[in-house]
């Protein structure tokens, strides 16, 4: 089995975190979204990995690169990086891995993160993983037959069509059959709101008969923006606690502080004068003074101080110090 991970974009919904680090890197709960989604979907689908393909900008440069294949590696995995640099539409950046694809394959977008817990239909042609939602016009959704096979992608219907929302994760039998489809794509610049889409591929094999089912998620989280990104943060550290995963690290250094979980705290974080939680999460070598924290997520080596935050999103090596609430800052960013 492959996983194949189009990332090449760096998340301009995101910034200013997404000007020094990609989105897709950007840490939730003490781990990045890329690197939980893979090792979510390798826990759903529970088979060995042979391949990780990541699609990516090669501005992304070699530490992320590095990263990236550290990931393939602890799922025992071959790690494999491929390059996306005109933002040309999901077809054209699953084509740019095409070397490798061949055999069954799972497609996932890095910039969502899911928990599910189902059998995979291993007898349909493709398997697309879908979430019941309340708004579905606002969503491209899937239509079913009786037998609850897809017969239909519908994109932001305007009438009722179904509530089932596609949430980018693909499963292909062999995803050389769509591969050879999306060529077909390319070689006839089938093109929609400029780009090349999966969709065509998708809508070509059901056309040739090919079955295609839903595969329903419990929870599906975005990490579009700030606000969404801080939420599922918070969502998966819920998740995380009641799994019973050890989220504070002992390296922790504690003075007249609280914790109120779920937190994450990383390694030689040290808290004084200070709550924190509940849903924060504070990467490796973060300082709290004097604040309250929750509700908020804060990346590595950053220094918090006189604050009191909520809803918040701080990035690496940050200094505050302040009376603000509701914040996003990037970077090395200074507020005092």
């Amino acid at each position: 089995m492959k996983i194949i991970v189009p990332m090449a974009g760096r998340g301009s919904r995101l910034r200013p975190h997404t000007l020094t680090i990609p989105k897709p890197l950007i840490p939730v709960a003490g781990k990045p979204i890329v690197h939980r989604l893979v090792e979510d979907i390798a826990g759903v689908l529970n088979q060995d990995i042979d391949e990780v393909a990541f699609i990516i900008h090669e501005s992304f440069g070699q530490k992320v690169e590095e990263e990236l294949l550290a990931i393939a590696q602890k799922l025992g995995a071959k790690g494999t990086i491929y390059y996306q640099n005109e933002a040309l539409g999901t077809g054209h950046a699953i084509m740019c891995a095409k070397e490798s694809l061949s055999g069954p394959a799972v497609i996932a977008y890095a910039d969502t993160l899911i928990r599910a817990d189902f059998d995979l239909d291993k007898e349909a042609d493709s398997v697309i993983w879908v979430k019941q939602v309340d708004q579905p016009e606002a969503f491209g959704v899937v239509k079913l037959n009786a037998n609850n096979e897809i017969v239909e992608l519908v994109e932001k219907p305007a009438t009722f069509v179904s509530d089932l929302a596609v949430i980018g994760i693909y499963y292909f039998k062999d995803i050389a059959v769509l591969k050879n489809e999306l060529q077909l794509v390319l070689d006839n610049n089938i093109i929609h709101g400029g780009e090349y889409q999966i969709n065509d591929g998708i809508k070509q094999m059901m056309a040739k008969g090919m079955k295609f089912v839903p595969g329903k998620v419990e929870e599906w989280m975005d990490c579009g923006n700030k606000n969404v990104t801080v939420e599922t943060n918070s969502r998966m550290l819920g998740f995380l606690h009641t799994d019973g995963e050890s989220l504070v690290d002992e390296s922790v250094k504690l003075e007249n502080a609280t914790i109120i979980p779920p937190c994450y705290i990383g390694k030689n974080v040290v808290l004084i004068n200070a709550t924190v939680g509940p849903n924060v999460s504070l990467g490796d070598g973060c300082h709290v003074v004097n604040s309250t924290v929750k509700n908020s997520l804060v990346q590595t080596h950053s220094h918090i101080k006189n604050a009191v935050l909520d809803n918040a999103m701080i990035g690496n090596h940050a200094s505050f110090d302040g009376n603000f609430t509701s914040i996003s800052i990037g970077d090395y960013s200074v507020l005092e």
